[in-house]
């Protein structure tokens, strides 16, 4: 088995939602509670308790909550287990609340959508479980799913600035022309696109003009384009191995020749790109590999542009994370050293801002911009005009720098907490991640000798997952791991986290 890639020394969201006048209703959480299930972990079996007296009407819409110290003294559980239920269910929008006012049950149940026979209302698509769905056998219950330990590796929405944002929108939506919202901008609001070249030239080095870019959805959204226009059934495309999950399932639908590259400890292996023939896209993140965290140096991202140009291939560089530099200032992205005009730029403002948002953004190669343009008016592909307009305002007034400052702060706290409790987690033992310089996760090499299907068969057993490593890989194998995700989580919510943690590594049990 190979070493791990980087050796190095340990060195939820719920959304803010404004809530009509109520008249004070306090829950009856008294009522007999029922055992928790087995291997259900205590934060599983208060968020279930609280969900179904939801469902069955038990808990009334604007019903208020106790206060989660209340809440603890009552069931005899700790405040964070408590405090991580009450998260989950604002987070799937069971709940709202603000600060100082306390958490109610939504006017809207999410599962209303989807269930059969609800309490005074008629039947609707889809059944509870149990139930039938044609007429049949009654169905089996579904399981519940196991909670996913460490997996917030998005933006955390709370800590965004939706009084200013709101306000833009009301601006935008003053201001707004009935042409410009008649008229459809398939390569996106030209204000906005002038707005992300001044921003990609002061902060990634890219020199480029406002027309070399388009307005996306996302980063998926970026790729699935890439594909679409680039790619023949006869092409080839080169991921990185391990690599980021969606990609292969996305090239996948324009190619069957989707082919992974180990990568190395600097990241995409050119000496192995190099064995294939063919190649007309390659997919790399090198600010930030996903998910060993490995930045590619200077050196790697110059042979990477030479062979691509030698190759007349095109090289993806998905830059999703590369704002978030807690220890020095990152790299210029690869497209600044793109003198070729080889690399297509993807970044994303759902990964900085809020996930919801669903604005990205591609630098392309000149040659490319009509092609881009067009297929985003064939499929239909857009943005929200008033959308576009509250964001190319939000980046020029400051107001999007000031979010980074400050929500980078945040998970430079969140990280260091995340590797106290790894390390705490090790005992005695070296601590050894990758990653931990940036961005939303970070990889925790595990011991060698760690016995991971017994990990996972454990962890299943105690109603919670972890992300190994190697679910992230195709054809290489790997030492151990986990994919540690913190951006999203709370102080209390990763004390709790990595207390089961600790737990699971112990060989069992459960922790609050």
């Amino acid at each position: 088995m190979s070493k791990p890639l980087i050796k190095r020394p340990g060195a939820g969201a719920g959304t803010a939602t404004s809530t009509p006048a109520r008249t004070k209703q306090e829950s009856s959480l008294d009522l007999p509670v029922d055992p928790p299930r087995a291997g259900e972990s205590k934060q599983s079996w208060v968020y279930r308790q609280i969900q179904e007296r939801i469902l069955k009407g038990v808990l009334a819409e604007g019903a208020r909550l106790p206060s989660t110290r209340e809440l603890a003294a009552r069931w005899q559980v700790s405040r964070s287990t408590v405090e991580a239920a009450y998260d989950q269910l604002r987070g799937e929008g069971y709940t709202a609340g603000t600060v100082g006012s306390g958490t109610y049950v939504s006017a809207v149940i999410p599962d209303n959508f989807f269930r059969r026979g609800l309490p005074g209302g008629e039947a609707s698509i889809g059944t509870r479980p149990g139930q039938t769905g044609h007429g049949g056998a009654p169905q089996s219950p579904i399981p519940a799913t196991p909670a996913l330990l460490f997996a917030a590796r998005t933006a955390d929405a709370s800590l965004f600035p939706m009084p200013a944002w709101r306000k833009g929108l009301m601006l935008s939506a003053q201001h707004v022309s009935p042409s410009q919202l008649a008229n459809e901008e398939s390569q996106g609001w030209p204000p906005l696109r002038v707005q992300i070249a001044r921003y990609l030239g002061a902060v990634r080095g890219i020199s480029c003009e406002p027309d070399q870019i388009v307005i996306l959805t996302g980063i998926r959204d970026g790729l699935d384009l890439s594909a679409r226009i680039l790619l023949t059934r006869q092409d080839k495309v080169l991921i990185e191995d391990p690599g980021y999950l969606t990609a292969v399932p996305l090239f996948s639908q324009f190619t069957p020749k989707v082919i992974p590259i180990a990568i190395d400890e600097h990241g995409f292996s050119v000496a192995r790109a190099k064995r294939q023939r063919g190649v007309k896209l390659v997919h790399v993140t090198p600010a930030h590999q996903s998910p060993t965290g490995i930045t590619m140096p200077v050196s790697r991202r110059l042979e990477l542009l030479a062979w691509a140009k030698e190759q007349n291939c095109w090289i993806i560089e998905d830059d999703y994370d590369s704002e978030f530099n807690y220890d020095s200032a990152p790299l210029p992205a690869l497209k600044s050293l793109d003198t070729a005009d080889r690399v297509i730029h993807l970044g994303s403002f759902n990964k900085t801002l809020f996930n919801a948002l669903r604005i990205g953004y591609a630098v392309l190669p000149k040659r490319w911009v009509p092609a881009y343009t067009r297929a985003r008016h064939t499929t239909g592909r857009s943005n929200s005009m008033i959308e576009q307009m509250t964001l190319a305002r939000f980046l020029q007034d400051g107001s999007f720098a000031r979010h980074i400052r400050k929500a980078r702060a945040v998970y430079a706290q969140r990280r260091d907490l995340v590797m106290h409790e790894l390390a705490q987690a090790m005992g005695d033992e070296p601590l050894r991640v990758s990653g931990e310089h940036a961005g939303f996760h970070l990889l925790w090499w595990l011991p060698v000798d760690a016995d991971m299907a017994g990990m996972l068969a454990r962890a299943r057993a105690m109603g919670i997952a972890v992300q190994p490593l190697s679910d992230f890989c195709r054809r290489v194998t790997l030492p151990p791991g986990l994919v540690i995700g913190y951006s999203g989580l709370s102080a209390p919510q990763i004390t709790q986290q990595g207390a089961q943690l600790r737990a699971l590594l112990a060989g069992g049990g459960s922790a609050a």
